[in-house]
C-alpha cells in the first residue's frame, strides 16, 4: 500500500491500515532505537513510546518528504527524550580537553556484520553513542547536534572522535 493511502486509512481509524503501517516500519525503527539505547528492554520501551507518538501525530504528517523519514525523526527524538530523562548524557567538554587517545588507522582487516556493529555501538558510553548516531548515521551537523543536546559544538566533535576511536579499538581487538 502506498504511504499516502496508508496514512489516510490510519487517520480514518482502519485497524488493518494501522497494523500495516506498524508492520512496514517497525523493524527499521526498532533498529534505530537499538542504536541509541543501552539494552533491549530500553530499546523496546522507547520504540513503543515512539510508535504511540507516530500514531498520535499522524495528522501532522504533511507528505512533504518520505513517511519513513518523518517516523525516523520521531523515533530519534523519542530516544533523545528518554536519554535526557535518564540524565545520562555527557557534560560539556572542550575538544582540547580530550584525553582519550585517538589513532588514525583507516585499514580494518575484519568484516563486521550489521548485528556486530550494532552491538558495539550499544556498548559505547551514552555520549559517544548518541553523537555517533546523530552525526554518522542520521546525518546531523555538529551544530545541529549541539543545539539538539544543549551542548557545545566542540563537545559534539570530541564525542564523535572518541566514538570513532572507541569503535576502531573494539574492532581491532576482534
Amino acid at each position: 500500500m502506498e504511504d499516502a493511502l496508508l496514512v489516510q486509512e490510519c487517520l480514518n481509524g482502519k485497524p488493518r491500515a494501522q497494523k500495516a503501517l506498524f508492520d512496514k516500519f517497525a523493524p527499521k525503527m526498532l533498529a534505530v532505537c537499538a542504536r541509541y539505547m543501552k539494552d533491549h528492554a530500553e530499546t523496546e520501551d522507547v520504540f513503543q513510546i515512539g510508535m504511540v507518538k507516530v500514531f498520535n501525530k499522524l495528522s501532522d504528517f504533511k507528505a512533504e518528504g518520505p513517511l519513513e523519514g518523518w517516523i525516523r525523526r520521531i523515533m530519534v527524538n523519542s530516544c533523545l527524550d528518554q536519554l535526557r530523562k535518564n540524565q545520562r548524557f555527557v557534560t560539556d567538554r572542550n575538544i582540547d580537553d580530550v584525553s582519550y587517545r585517538i589513532e588514525v588507522k583507516e585499514e580494518i582487516s575484519s568484516q563486521l556484520m550489521a548485528e556486530d556493529l550494532i552491538a558495539l555501538i550499544q556498548k559505547m558510553p551514552t555520549g559517544y553513542r548518541v553523537v555517533f548516531n546523530l552525526f554518522a548515521i542520521e546525518g546531523y551537523s555538529h551544530q545541529e547536534i549541539a543545539e539538539q543536546l544543549n551542548i557545545s559544538e566542540s563537545t559534539s566533535k570530541s564525542q564523535y572522535l572518541r566514538a570513532r576511536a572507541y569503535l576502531r579499538q573494539r574492532i581491532e581487538e576482534r
